[in-house]
C-alpha cells in the first residue's frame, strides 16, 4: 500500500499551538520550548523508524511510527502525522498476514522517501515561523 495523497492537509495547522497556548494559560514560552524539542527530536524519530523498519523489528517500527504520530499531531504537522497515520495502519494490516522481515522493508521502500520528504518542510514551516514570530 503506497503513502495517501495528503496534500489537502495543512503542512502545520497553527490552530493546533493556538489551542494548546490557550490551554496551558497562555503560557508562549512553554510552547516556543515545546515546538523546538519537537524540532530538535524529529531527526531522531525519523531515524528510529528507518532502523525499525529497515531491520523489521515490528515493536519498534510501532513504537516508532507512534511516536512520530503523536509529536507531529500535537504540533500541529498535520501532514506528517497523516502519513504516520497511514503507515501505522499498513504495520498493522500487514503483521499478521506477512513476516515481519519481508513486510517492514516493503514498507520501508513506500514511505520513508514521502515521510523524510515531508518532515524537512515542516522542519523548514516551523523554523521559518520561530524566527519570524509568527508562532505568536
Amino acid at each position: 500500500m503506497a503513502p495517501s495523497d495528503d496534500a489537502g492537509r495543512p503542512l502545520v495547522d497553527q490552530s493546533v499551538l493556538d489551542r494548546l497556548r490557550v490551554e496551558l494559560d497562555e503560557d508562549e514560552g512553554y510552547c516556543i520550548v515545546f515546538v523546538g524539542n519537537f524540532i530538535d527530536y524529529l531527526p531522531f524519530r525519523i531515524g528510529r523508524l528507518r532502523l525499525a523498519l529497515t531491520t523489521g523489528d515490528l515493536d519498534g517500527a510501532v513504537d516508532a511510527v507512534l511516536s512520530l504520530k503523536t509529536s507531529s499531531q500535537m504540533v500541529g504537522a498535520e501532514r506528517l502525522a497523516g502519513l504516520a497515520m497511514d503507515l501505522e495502519r499498513c504495520i498493522r494490516e500487514e503483521s499478521p498476514r506477512a513476516e515481519p522481515s519481508v513486510a517492514l522493508p516493503r514498507l520501508a521502500a513506500s514511505y520513508l522517501r514521502p515521510i523524510n520528504q515531508c518532515s524537512r518542510q515542516t522542519l523548514h514551516r516551523l523554523q521559518a515561523q520561530r524566527s519570524t514570530g509568527a508562532n505568536r
